[in-house]
């Protein structure tokens, strides 16, 4: 049985691309003493400071333990900062420090560096909208795996 050239290649292609795009952005972000995934963090953290760990780790997607080594050696770095918080002293919030602004400046750069060169050859028009076209996949796979809990946690009050 043979599907669509779409069909064959879709999947694989958005794979092997995220796999290149992360290893190119490892590759060119050590340059700066830091790995992507130390830089995912420090962005997330910048677009919203006073974020609790868990609430991160949350929007990233990570396991706790993980996001928490992450965050030791963005502190080791004094890159960000770890404070309690006024109401739950159980609870740690993450600020950025000084040096991580000068950071995520500089690291501004290499961010348009990267898409430059992903996007080479590719007329901006039709960049945006492969962007907007990328998001309305991203929602689509995020509106199935919800439909999919759903019937699944259905199936589960139904038969369990």
């Amino acid at each position: 049985m043979t599907g669509s050239p779409v069909d064959m290649n879709f999947l694989f292609t958005l794979g092997e691309l995220q796999r290149l795009v992360r290893a190119y952005a490892d590759k060119e972000a050590a340059r700066y003493g830091i790995t992507r995934a130390q830089w995912a963090v420090l962005a997330k953290v910048e677009r919203s400071e006073g974020l609790k760990q868990t609430e991160l780790a949350e929007q990233m997607e990570m396991q706790p333990i993980t996001l928490t080594r992450l965050i030791d050696r963005l502190c080791d770095n004094d890159w960000i900062e770890r404070r309690g918080d006024d109401t739950d002293r159980r609870v740690n919030r993450l600020y950025l420090c000084t040096a991580g602004r000068q950071l995520l400046a500089k690291l501004s750069g290499l961010r348009s560096e990267l898409t430059a060169t992903a996007l080479g050859g590719i007329d901006p028009t039709d960049a945006l909208r492969l962007l907007s076209q990328l998001e309305t996949i991203k929602e689509n796979v995020r509106n199935a795996i919800q439909t999919s809990e759903g019937e699944t946690s259905r199936k589960a009050q139904h038969y369990g």
